[in-house]
């Protein structure tokens, strides 16, 4: 029996999220009900995706929709050869839409959606809030079903009020934990690039992951998952302890995962 398989039997109700890339050379988020399974971003391959897919025990044949959070070619690379493949449509702000021009050639059926207005796929309810990032129109997401809420929040360079906001009560956040400030500075990127990271449109530091969390943790909250990690200026190692020492030592409710850019995670099921 297959992941999918396994989450048929339980009915369509918890929601599963697995990371199947995360960071500069592709991203993509597989959330499902057991029902509705959508990838948020697709920025591997196509093929790529579908083994790291296959490997978890997923199916790319059964997905419902590929959802963009921005146009950049680390969250769009697979977009296009995926709709087209699967027949899948693909759920993208107007501004991302152009902003791609022909970098995802032709879609299946595109589906608009505006920043602040919630919208639906099947019985996964999406809410697209606005991001902190040098994109045309960046966009962060929740999306719930039966009072679980899945947070996703990557390439933002500052967590501002509204993103706070949208994050809390969430049962599993993926949050942004893209660089050690020390390792960017003394490290080998160009003087600009490193202000453009360090920038209010640029990358969640560490330490300010551990901020945002130790501001929106609650009792409700089972599962944080760091991603989008630098590999010239981070290890997980060091996302991971800075984090857990900011949060410092009280007991709390979540586990804390972190996601890498060579393989997918785990498939984390919410009960």
């Amino acid at each position: 029996m297959d992941a999918e398989d396994a989450l048929d039997g339980a009915g369509p109700c918890g929601l599963s999220v697995c990371m199947l890339a995360s960071g500069s050379k592709g991203n993509a988020i597989y959330v499902s009900d057991g029902a509705t399974s959508l990838l948020v971003d697709a920025g591997l391959s196509g093929i790529d995706i579908q083994r790291r897919m296959e490997w978890a025990g997923l199916s790319p044949e059964r997905l419902s929709a590929i959802v963009v959070s921005h146009e950049h070619s680390d969250h769009i690379r697979g977009v296009g050869v995926l709709s087209r493949r699967y027949k899948l449509p693909v759920y993208i702000s107007p501004d991302t839409l152009k902003a791609a021009g022909s970098q995802m050639g032709r879609l299946h059926d595109i589906r608009p959606f505006h920043i602040g207005r919630s919208f639906a796929i099947n019985n996964l309810a999406l809410h697209p809030f606005a991001t902190s990032h040098d994109a045309q129109d960046p966009a962060g997401f929740t999306i719930s079903r039966n009072g679980q809420k899945v947070g996703i929040a990557t390439d933002l360079g500052v967590a501002t009020g509204m993103v706070r906001q949208h994050l809390k009560n969430c049962t599993l956040l993926v949050l942004e934990a893209n660089h050690d400030p020390d390792m960017l500075v003394n490290g080998p990127y160009p003087w600009p690039l490193k202000q453009r990271i360090n920038s209010r449109n640029g990358h969640l530091s560490n330490k300010d992951s551990g901020h945002l969390l130790a501001e929106i943790q609650h009792d409700g909250l089972c599962h944080v998952i760091l991603a989008h990690l630098s590999e010239t200026n981070n290890t997980p190692e060091k996302a991971l302890d800075t984090v857990e020492r900011v949060l410092g030592g009280a007991s709390r409710s979540f586990q804390i995962h972190v996601a890498c850019q060579e393989r997918c995670g785990s498939l984390l099921i919410l009960k």
